[in-house]
């Protein structure tokens, strides 16, 4: 969506005081709502013709269109940046709306299109609870991106100590470098290795107050018949193998304290049959098992097993529909969800569990999806 990642180093998008104080200036900034920079004369046509180089269109922007821009940044995996968005706000007060060609996107659309139909509600902001978890060191898989990098950051800077793991590094080292002076201790690991596993318990030490299984993988959309052994395979190990080593792993500890709190994240697709293909399907039913059997094994020793179930979110988790079925069937179902959230949303849920605050909630199954499991 967002074309090639520029290897030039980042550089920070203009304040809007600074873009406001230039002649020519637009007001637009990072910012700037995605519907808003669509709807400016300047701002509209830089835009289109940005994703248009990149072989998209403004379609691909509707789940966002009432996010800042800059939100855009943590979500494209590196594909867009500071920089870019600085290059747009220099190329939209620079466009002249009266000698440039016209907007074929805005000029064939008809009037009213590309508008939001539904109520525009206020965007989720977070309110941090100063020293919630203070004291505590809790691990977060999947770290480097996403869901499980919200809730790691958010721990964080509510004052736990958090050991952040990922199978890849370069997300865990931005995660530090946004959370300056937080205590962040950064794991590289593949939670479906046992030695993996036992150097994450080991970089924990002695004393593991909370666990989060964030760690996941998609799958490719595919029904029974058409499931290969790869597919099943891999993502049965990274959604529900990884997660039952590491949950083991965890739990000695917890008992020796008679303490501890654990959140599995399961999926719309743990709750119903039309959300995935089978295995991830599959996988996520198998998390939701896991949750309610801890729960109830060690509810009486002060182990507190719980799980979400997010709905739409705007992650790096990549999906693909690789059977003609499942996709026809997939998508129709899809017509049904919500508007996708970012992976903030999901760790104010994450962390409610987590935290002291859910200390009466054992064995739960949370959807935090925006009222989709009610359809």
């Amino acid at each position: 969506m967002f074309g090639k990642k520029n290897d030039k180093d980042q550089t920070t998008a203009p304040e809007d005081s600074e873009a406001a104080a230039r002649p020519g200036s637009t007001g637009l900034s990072g910012d700037t709502k995605i519907k808003d920079w669509l709807a400016h004369p300047q701002g509209g046509p830089v835009l289109r013709a940005m994703l248009a180089e990149a072989g998209s269109d403004e379609s691909q922007l509707k789940p966002v269109r009432g996010f800042a821009m800059k939100r855009l940044i943590p979500m494209s995996k590196g594909q867009f940046t500071d920089e870019a968005i600085a290059q747009l706000v220099v190329k939209a007060e620079a466009y002249d709306p009266a000698s440039a060609p016209a907007d074929p996107a805005r000029a064939s659309a008809p009037e009213g299109a590309g508008e939001d139909e539904e109520i525009e509600l206020p965007e989720f902001v977070e309110s941090i609870t100063e020293g919630r978890f203070a004291a505590k060191t809790v691990i977060v898989t999947g770290a480097g991106s996403g869901i499980g990098r919200a809730t790691a950051s958010r721990i964080a800077r509510e004052g736990g100590r958090v050991i952040a793991v990922d199978i890849k590094e370069p997300g865990l080292e931005e995660l530090v470098a946004e959370n300056p002076g937080a205590d962040i201790v950064k794991v590289v690991a593949n939670v479906t290795e046992q030695d993996d596993v036992d150097a994450i318990v080991a970089a924990a030490g002695d004393r593991i107050d909370g666990l989060a299984n964030v760690a996941g993988i998609m799958d490719n959309m595919t029904p029974l018949h058409e499931v290969s052994d790869e597919v099943w395979d891999r993502v049965m190990a990274v959604n529900a193998t990884g997660l039952f080593k590491l949950s083991r792993a965890v739990i000695p500890a917890m008992l020796d304290a008679h303490a501890g709190s654990i959140v599995n994240i399961t999926s719309e697709a743990g709750l119903r049959g039309s959300a995935a293909g089978l295995a991830y399907t599959a996988s996520k039913h198998a998390v939701v098992g896991i949750t309610k059997s801890s729960a109830f094994m060690y509810g009486p020793q002060g182990i507190r097993v719980n799980a979400v179930a997010p709905g739409p979110v705007i992650t790096g988790i990549e999906a693909s529909f690789d059977s003609e079925l499942g996709g026809r069937r997939i998508r129709t179902a899809m017509g049904a969800m919500p508007t996708p959230v970012g992976p903030e949303s999901l760790a104010a849920s994450i962390t409610f569990l987590l935290s002291d605050d859910g200390h009466n909630v054992n064995g739960a199954i949370l959807p935090s999806d925006g009222g989709w499991s009610a359809v």
